[in-house]
């Protein structure tokens, strides 16, 4: 599928002094800690649907901040007493909300390991993209996602575009978002438009 980059340049999205981005809504998560680290050095980059293959609600929210009720859909059931979270949701529109300041640790990677590293939570900003692993992402979710990752890489010296993966990639075996259908060539034609 040919897409194209029309109206790719997204305002800057800035990270504030309080690890926040400046303009976005938030919905706080529970589910996060102190970092061991300075700063973050990695982003991971995820996919979520709840239920499966529905956009839209706030049954993601829900189950960042431990009040998903698990009776509601047949698929919640596993969920019963997992406690994650991710610094960013960006929906199927582009909106953004934030669930965690940057300086903390959201609970999104799980068991990990890259480059040395384990446990990716200490390292990483954790982002999901609204959707599935087999169904197409959006332009708008990729000029988002662009737009936050400029203003990280702005912010987070220790960030930089080879330091940007996929969740199956630290969590092989595991975990397969944000999947095939996340076109990592537009995202990073996205990201480099200025």
């Amino acid at each position: 599928m040919a897409l194209s980059l029309h109206h790719a340049v997204e305002r800057e999205w800035r990270v504030d002094s309080d690890h926040w981005l400046e303009h976005v809504s938030r919905c706080l998560s529970p589910n996060r800690n102190a970092r061991p680290v300075a700063e973050p050095s990695v982003l991971v980059v995820h996919s979520i649907s709840l239920p499966p293959g529905e956009w839209g609600g706030d049954a993601i929210f829900d189950l960042f901040s431990n009040t998903l009720d698990c009776a509601r859909h047949p698929s919640f059931s596993s969920l019963r007493g997992v406690t994650v979270s991710a610094h960013v949701v960006i929906r199927r529109n582009g909106e953004a909300v934030q669930c965690v300041p940057f300086d903390e640790r959201a609970w999104h990677a799980g068991r990990s390991q890259w480059r040395g590293m384990q446990g990716l939570n200490d390292d990483a900003v954790g982002i999901e993209l609204e959707g599935l692993p087999t169904v197409p992402f959006t332009l708008a979710q990729y000029r988002t996602l662009a737009a936050i990752t400029r203003g990280l890489l702005v912010r987070y010296p220790l960030l930089n575009v080879e330091r940007i993966v996929g969740h199956a990639l630290i969590a092989p075996m595991r975990k397969e978002d944000p999947g095939p259908a996340f076109d990592w060539q537009l995202f990073r034609q996205y990201l480099s438009v200025n």
